[in-house]
């Protein structure tokens, strides 16, 4: 053999193990549904710690994985083509941030994998068999449970003892709304306040049930988490605020707004925990498999600027229990 054929024929036995590697080593492909804006701090602060938690799993954006992320803005048409896109190209793994899309992509999907974040009960929607053992393909986190909305009422009089009447603002298109009302019109007949339910489709419908609210004396309200409320909280807290209504909210982004109050898990941490899931399923876990977790880490949040503004002392009580005060 010539010298030229014996070097070219090791070359090309050295090259064949990095193709079959590359064969093997395929690039997986993540898709992220997000019911906000792009622009939105909060979201991108928790899509940033999701990166980064895949990132020390060993899974780095361009190089071994490829993550699309579709925004719906609060827009529940482009929601819906959000998920048909994404489940046409067949990923290996989508993740579903709220009941909204996680229900989108059930109804679109029993194959593709899929954990869901911030959803409040997924064995009454249907979305898994049980905490332990989900069945199906489908797994994930839940945001609170609907004990947690008895708890907001006790912070609302606690921080505004005056309330005597309390509305619950929702989003009518997602269900969690009615394990919330039943559990507030339990605790209201403990705190003695009358309590009515708001239900809202969009912006506009949401601007009048507040200012419709702040006709009555004394009224405080309770706003549902949901994807909508999330994308409007500026002019919720703004509406409150001005119509001098009293409001407790579910996550700290809505205290940093300009809400009154906050309490409810910890939303970034949600989205590390769904990183850790994501991982195991790029590496063959099935979702069947892993158990649905409850969050393990709540904040508590109050903005002294809004209290002042809607002429309310914070008591002490809550001041020392609070995460985060906002000034």
């Amino acid at each position: 053999m010539k010298r030229r054929e014996f070097i070219a024929g090791l070359g090309a036995a050295a090259a064949w193990p990095m193709a079959a590697r590359a064969q093997v080593e395929r690039l997986k492909h993540v898709g992220v549904l997000l019911s906000g804006s792009e622009n939105d701090a909060q979201l991108r602060r928790s899509i940033a710690t999701f990166t980064q938690q895949l990132a020390i799993s060993g899974w780095t954006d361009g190089r071994n994985v490829g993550i699309a992320y579709r925004w719906a803005g609060g827009d529940a048409n482009r929601a819906r083509n959000n998920v048909s896109e994404l489940v046409r190209q067949v990923p290996d793994v989508i993740v579903a941030v709220g009941s909204e899309a996680t229900r989108a992509l059930k109804q679109q999907t029993s194959t593709i994998p899929i954990v869901f974040t911030s959803v409040t009960d997924p064995v009454a929607e249907g979305f898994v068999a049980s905490f332990a053992r989900p069945g199906g393909n489908i797994t994930g986190f839940t945001s609170e449970e609907h004990s947690i909305a008895g708890k907001w009422l006790s912070l609302l009089k606690e921080i505004a003892p005056a309330t005597t009447t309390v509305t619950m603002l929702y989003y009518s298109e997602n269900p969690n709304w009615r394990g919330h009302w039943e559990t507030i019109k339990a605790a209201a007949l403990v705190l003695g306040v009358r309590v009515s339910a708001a239900p809202v489709a969009n912006a506009g419908e949401i601007a009048h049930q507040i200012e419709s609210s702040a006709q009555t004396p004394h009224v405080g309200m309770i706003v549902v988490p949901s994807g909508l409320t999330a994308v409007n909280r500026e002019m919720i807290a703004e509406l409150a605020a001005r119509h001098r209504v009293p409001a407790v909210y579910a996550h700290t982004y809505f205290a940093a707004s300009g809400g009154l109050l906050s309490y409810g898990s910890d939303g970034t941490d949600l989205f590390r925990r769904t990183a850790e899931y994501v991982d195991r399923i790029l590496r063959g876990a099935k979702p069947s498999d892993l158990p649905v977790q409850a969050p393990t880490k709540f904040e508590f949040a109050v903005n002294l600027t809004t209290a002042k503004a809607l002429g309310l002392t914070v008591p002490q009580s809550i001041l020392l229990r609070a995460d985060a005060v906002i000034e």
